[in-house]
Order: C-alpha cells, then sequence, then structure tokens
C-alpha cells in the first residue's frame, strides 16, 4: 500500500494562499493516502472483489476507488469537488500517469472506473446494473452539519442498489483516541474569534459516539455491524502536515474568521507535540465505519 508518510511537494510554499487546484493536489498527495488503513479494512470486510459493483460518494481525489478497481471492482465514483474529480480522472481513466495503484494487480483500472460530477445525471450503474455496494469514505462527526448533504444523497441513491446491498459509513472516532483532534481544536478556537461560539456549519465539534447511526436512521438505513481502524497521519515534516490538514477543509470557517496565514501559524503550533526527533510528525487516530443494509 502507499506509504503513510509523504513528503512536501518540491517547490511548494506552504504561506502562499492556496487556490482550489492546489488545494485539491495537497489532498491527493498528502492527506488522501492517510485513510488507506481504512478503505483497506472496508474492502476485506465486504470481501471487495471481481463480483463486486461499487458507487463511491464524495470519491475525491479516487484513491479509495483505485484500490478497488485493482481488487477487480467495477466502480462509479460521484463528487461535487471539480478539482478532486480531475485528479481521480487522471488516476483511473487511460493515459493517468500516476504510479500509486497497487503493484502488479491483475486488475487495471482503466475501463472499470466512471467518474460523474454531483448534481448531474443520477449515477445509474454501467450497463443499468444495479450497485451491490455504496461508500462514503469522508469520515464526518468532526464539523457542525457535515453530515446534511450526506442524508439525502443516500436517499437517492439506496434505490439505485440491489435490495440487501451494502451501504457503508464512515466517521471519526473518540476524540480521546484521535491525536488530530487537539490541532482541529484550533480551528474552533479561532473561528470563535470573529463571532460568538456556535454550531456554524463547518465548524469543528467534537465527535459524538451516534454521528454514523444518526444519519443510518435518518437515511432509512439498517445498522449490520461495524468496525474501529487505526489511521495514523504521519507527515515528513511540518510543512506538510499544515498543508494536508488545510486541504481537508476542517479549517475553513477558521480562515474566513481570520487569515490563512494566521492558522497555519497557529496549526504548526498545536503540531508541536507530535513532531518526533527528524522532524516528522506523527499522530495516531482511530475512525469508525458503520456497514448498513438497504
Amino acid at each position: 500500500m502507499t506509504p503513510t508518510l509523504v513528503r512536501t511537494q518540491l517547490g511548494a510554499d506552504a504561506s502562499a494562499p492556496a487556490d482550489a487546484g492546489t488545494r485539491a493536489r495537497d489532498w491527493a498527495e498528502i492527506q488522501e493516502r492517510m485513510l488507506a488503513p481504512l478503505h483497506e479494512a472496508v474492502y476485506d470486510r465486504m470481501e471487495v472483489g471481481a463480483a463486486t459493483r461499487m458507487l463511491s460518494l464524495g470519491c475525491g481525489s479516487g484513491l479509495a476507488m483505485l484500490v478497488a478497481a485493482a481488487r477487480g471492482a467495477h466502480v462509479t465514483g460521484v463528487d461535487s469537488d471539480r478539482e478532486r474529480l480531475a485528479l481521480a480522472r487522471a488516476r483511473l481513466l487511460p493515459d493517468a500517469g500516476w504510479d500509486d495503484a497497487p503493484a502488479h494487480s491483475p486488475h487495471p483500472a482503466r475501463r472499470r472506473a466512471r467518474l460523474l460530477e454531483e448534481g448531474g445525471p443520477a449515477p445509474v450503474g454501467a450497463d443499468g446494473a444495479p450497485y451491490n455496494l455504496i461508500t462514503v469514505f469522508e469520515p464526518i462527526g468532526c464539523v457542525a452539519g457535515d453530515s446534511e448533504g450526506l442524508v439525502p444523497a443516500l436517499r437517492a441513491t439506496v434505490p439505485l442498489a440491489v435490495r440487501g446491498a451494502a451501504v457503508v459509513l464512515t466517521g471519526w472516532g473518540p476524540p480521546e483516541r484521535c491525536a488530530t483532534a487537539a490541532v482541529l481544536q484550533v480551528a474552533a478556537r479561532l473561528a470563535d474569534t470573529a463571532r460568538p461560539p456556535r454550531a456554524e456549519p463547518g465548524r469543528w465539534r467534537p465527535t459524538l459516539r451516534d454521528d454514523l447511526e444518526d444519519v443510518a436512521a435518518r437515511a432509512g438505513l439498517k445498522p449490520d455491524g461495524s468496525g474501529r481502524v487505526s489511521c495514523p497521519f504521519g507527515y515528513a515534516d511540518v510543512d506538510s502536515a499544515v498543508r494536508g490538514l488545510l486541504s481537508t477543509g476542517l479549517f475553513d470557517a477558521a480562515v474566513r474568521a481570520t487569515d490563512r496565514s494566521q492558522v497555519e501559524k497557529e496549526i504548526a503550533e498545536a503540531l508541536h507535540p507530535y513532531r518526533r526527533e527528524d522532524g516528522t510528525v506523527w499522530m495516531p487516530n482511530v475512525f469508525r465505519y458503520l456497514v448498513c443494509v438497504t
């Protein structure tokens, strides 16, 4: 699997304002792979292979889809972020030019993947075949309102799956098991400098025990098992860590309330307890997944 510890992109300036393309690239090159253990654990449990027809909601830049396709699955991804979707196309479609596919895979990704922009035509399965697995690998339960769009998306896509299909939701684990939670609290504190504390959409808040179960209930899904996976966030240096964390969008409210430079400085300071002697940054985290059936 792709190493968790990643290096800063050469020539990048961590203090420069990030446009949408730079931010998407930071997500794809630095942050997305931190969730690779979660992808693998879910795929092992669901026995993802050639018989799998998977719909990935919020597919991002496509790493989870790439791994599923390498196992032989037919995958369709949907996302609202055009920049991330463009990177997913580069990874999954012919002439991709990416080298992070699992080595010696007997199932090349090309011809096994489709990518669609959210808000377009319904993501009906290839050749009209229904899906038997729906995944949501963008973890919820860390910012206020992060599941509001997910419930209607699930209600709209579940009819495209076979009866009894599996739906896998993912979320952050308990704050006391996630070292990154202490760094994310910086986002809430900075956001509060410009306005009184409240549940503003996009503002960090502690993960709740039943976040995933609440989404399942509102979407009309029946829980059928769950699991926890260790997903440490490892970075080659502080600059890489700052850029990777900013690419998640979890600090957007803080940037709006102050400015990007201030947020970068505060994140770097909050990372100090997790720096190792060689300059790398290491934060142990636990993520949850909930398996539901339609």
